[in-house]
C-alpha cells in the first residue's frame, strides 16, 4: 500500500443507482487513505449522490449522453491532467468495460490506473486490470475495482441519513422509474392501474400508505391518485420531497417499502428499510444483496430468457409477461413478511 495516496480520481458514468452501487468502493477507499481526497466524475444526472454521503470530495459533471460525448472526454482529460483541490491526482480508477476506458486512463497522466480487463490494451496502459464479473451484486462487481489498493470490504452503500423514528404500521410506495428508461423503452414496472389497486388493497388491510414520488413520475402519479379510494390512512406526498436526502429520510421513517427497480431501491438498501421491489426485465440477484432486507416480487411467467434486459435484449419486449404481477400477490407478500 501507498499511504502518500491522498488526491484519488474516481470515473463512474451511470444514473443515480449506479453512484450509489459504486459507493461502497469509494467508502473502502477513504478507510484505507483517510486523509485522501477524492474527486467523482460522472454524469449531471446523477451529481445528487453527494448530497448522499460525505465521501465524495469534488465532483467531475461529464456529459457523456449529450451531443458533444467526445468533447466532454475531452474535458474529462484536461480535468484529470489539471488536478483537483490544489494537487494533482496519485490514483485514478475507473468503471466500465468499454476497451478504450484504458486509453482514456492512460491519457490522463496520472500514474497509477484502474480499469476492468477489457483485452490487451487494458492489460498493458493500466496499472491493474481487474477481472469484470458481472454475475454478482453491482456493488460488489464496483468494489472488485478497489482489491488492489485495499483490505477493506464494504458490502453495501452507506449514506449519511441517521435512524428514524418509525411511523407505524407504515407503507411507502414510490413507483416511479428513471424518465431515461422509459424513452429507451425499457418498462420495468406495472401498470398505475395495478399500482394503484395495490394502495387500496393495503388501505382494506389497515396499512397506512405513503404514495411518493419524483419529477419524473407526474403522469404515473396522477393516474395513481384517480383510482385511489378516499381513506384517512392515506397520504398523498408526491412533490413534498425537494431532494434525494429528502426521500431518503422519508424511505428511513417507513416500516416498508416498496418501489420499482429504480433509484430509490438502492437508497432503501443504504437506510435498511425493509423493502419490496417490483422486478421484471431485469436481473434481481445482480441489483439487490442476498439479504432478508430486500424481497423481490415477480410474475410466475416462465419467460425462457427472463431476465432478458441488458443481458438479451436493450429494450423490453412487447408482451411484458414478466410485468403481469398482481395486486394480490404484491400485497399479500407485504403483510405476510
Amino acid at each position: 500500500m501507498n499511504e502518500n495516496l491522498k488526491n484519488i480520481l474516481a470515473v463512474n458514468f451511470g444514473g443515480i443507482g449506479d453512484e450509489i452501487f459504486f459507493l461502497p468502493a469509494l467508502i473502502s477507499l477513504k478507510k484505507e487513505f483517510p486523509d485522501s481526497k477524492i474527486t467523482l466524475a460522472l454524469e449531471p444526472r446523477s451529481k445528487s449522490v453527494k448530497d448522499l454521503t460525505d465521501i465524495i470530495d469534488g465532483l467531475f459533471l461529464i456529459d457523456v449522453k449529450g451531443k458533444k460525448k467526445y468533447l466532454e472526454l475531452l474535458k474529462l482529460i484536461f480535468l484529470a491532467r489539471k488536478g483537483n483541490f490544489g494537487k494533482k491526482f496519485d490514483m485514478v480508477i475507473s468503471s466500465g468495460g468499454n476497451k478504450l476506458i484504458a486509453l482514456l486512463l492512460f491519457m490522463t497522466g496520472i500514474k497509477e490506473r484502474y480499469g476492468y480487463d477489457s483485452g490487451y490494451l487494458s492489460r498493458k496502459l493500466l496499472t491493474k486490470a481487474v477481472p469484470l464479473n458481472k454475475n454478482q451484486y453491482a456493488c460488489k462487481m464496483y468494489h472488485d475495482l478497489v482489491s488492489a489498493v485495499t483490505n477493506f470490504k464494504t458490502e453495501l452503500p452507506e449514506i449519511n441519513v441517521q435512524p428514524q423514528e418509525k411511523i407505524p404500521n407504515s407503507v411507502l410506495i414510490h413507483p416511479g422509474v428513471s424518465r431515461l428508461s422509459v424513452q429507451k423503452g425499457m418498462i420495468k414496472t406495472i401498470t398505475p392501474e395495478i399500482w394503484a389497486e395495490t394502495v387500496n388493497k393495503l388501505l382494506e388491510k389497515g396499512k397506512k400508505v405513503i404514495l411518493a414520488g419524483g419529477p419524473d413520475d407526474a403522469e404515473c402519479i396522477e393516474k395513481i391518485l384517480k383510482l385511489i379510494n378516499p381513506s384517512d390512512l392515506f397520504e398523498n406526498y408526491y412533490g413534498k420531497t425537494k431532494s434525494l436526502k429528502d426521500l431518503a429520510v422519508l424511505i428511513a421513517k417507513a416500516e416498508k417499502f416498496l418501489c420499482s427497480d429504480s433509484a430509490p431501491l438502492h437508497v432503501a438498501v443504504a437506510v435498511k428499510t425493509r423493502t419490496f421491489v417490483i422486478f421484471g426485465p431485469t436481473d434481481d440477484k445482480k441489483l439487490i444483496p442476498q439479504s432478508e432486507i430486500v424481497t423481490p416480487v415477480k410474475a410466475n411467467d416462465k419467460c425462457p430468457i427472463k431476465p432478458c434486459l441488458w443481458a438479451h435484449r436493450q429494450t423490453t419486449c412487447e408482451s411484458l409477461d414478466c410485468l403481469k404481477i398482481s395486486a394480490d400477490d404484491i400485497v399479500e407478500k407485504i403483510c405476510l413478511l
